[in-house]
């Protein structure tokens, strides 16, 4: 596991991106290597309805600026009070956390990112390091409606962008699972981060093609250390902190 930093990030831009949903700028004096799919813990100040930091995912990740990019939901007082900061405001930051995506792929095929909701915020940069290595990418990406999909040019600069919403008003109609690109899928490995659910969806698909899959889970966390246990989910080995031993997992570890 990678080594932790407490710093604290100074804010280059917070916008919204959505009407929920908001992309943080961090400059930092050192910032670490971090893998793709490992998250931050951002301390929430100056609200006494919030005690704990929030799990955020890393989306995006520039070490020649030492600048690191937070795509965000708001969904309580703690993502509020993220998306009122200003520029140059403070952020204390504890990462990289958890383990990261296996970018090692033997086989010289394309690889799929599959993302639904917040879920698509780790892919992108996942997709750069994938890309750097020489692979091709292509992005799976499910939303339900054509307001909630969340800007996609730099995905696109990445790699082939795919999409699926639920009432079909952009690309094909339904979940990441019903796409058209099924029918001739032939990938070296899925990647995928997303809504639970959606992801066992996904597993079921990836077995019946006999591909290989891994997912990032999205369980509740509180420390992001493996102290508190409230993240732990079921393995074939008995239950594992997403935190620290995930959040991602092979499916073949998960009883899915």
């Amino acid at each position: 596991m990678s080594k932790k930093y407490q710093l604290d990030g100074t804010v280059i831009k917070n916008e919204w991106v959505t009407s929920t949903y908001f992309k943080m700028t961090l400059s930092f004096e050192t910032l670490p290597e971090i893998k793709a799919g490992q998250f931050a813990e951002l301390r929430i100040d100056e609200t006494p309805t919030v005690f704990l930091r929030r799990p955020i995912s890393i989306h995006d990740v520039r070490p020649e600026n030492k600048e690191m990019d937070l795509l965000i939901q708001k969904v309580g007082d703690g993502t509020a009070w993220l998306s009122t900061r200003k520029e140059d405001d403070k952020v204390n930051v504890i990462f990289p956390l958890g383990n990261g995506f296996d970018t090692d792929v033997a086989e010289n095929k394309p690889v799929l990112l599959v993302g639904g909701g917040v879920g698509i915020a780790p892919l992108l940069h996942l997709g750069r390091v994938l890309s750097s290595e020489g692979r091709k990418v292509h992005f799976l990406l499910g939303f339900r409606k054509e307001a909630d999909i969340l800007p996609l040019n730099a995905y696109k600069e990445v790699g082939e962008v795919f999409i699926t919403t639920e009432d079909g008003s952009v690309g094909d109609k339904g979940f990441v699972t019903n796409h058209s690109l099924w029918k001739n899928a032939d990938y070296a490995r899925i990647f995928s981060c997303g809504p639970t659910p959606m992801m066992k969806a996904l597993s079921t698909v990836a077995r019946e093609k006999n591909i290989d899959c891994e997912v990032s889970l999205e369980n509740k966390m509180a420390c992001g250390v493996g102290a508190c246990l409230c993240c732990v989910t079921q393995t074939h080995e008995g239950h594992k902190c997403v935190c620290t031993d995930g959040p991602v997992f092979n499916i073949n570890e998960l009883p899915w």
